[in-house]
């Protein structure tokens, strides 16, 4: 991503999302991805089982790609 891209809008007051929403599960995955890890591999274990940090979604925003 470019220096001063911005992605998205906000309302009038930045209250709620205009445009282009993106949700933290999907933005992680694409900093993993970013990382040139692959998210739905990426798990640690905890009380027994597998969780993944995009929990069970989570998609590369192909729109923050350079």
């Amino acid at each position: 991503m470019n220096a001063g891209t911005v992605y998205g809008a906000s309302d009038d007051y930045g209250i709620n999302v205009a445009k282009d929403p993106v949700h933290v599960h999907d933005f992680h995955a694409t900093i993993l991805h970013l990382m040139g890890l692959d998210h739905e591999r990426l798990t640690y274990r905890q009380s027994g089982r597998d969780y993944r940090l995009t929990d069970v979604s989570g998609n590369v925003v192909q729109g923050l790609l350079a």
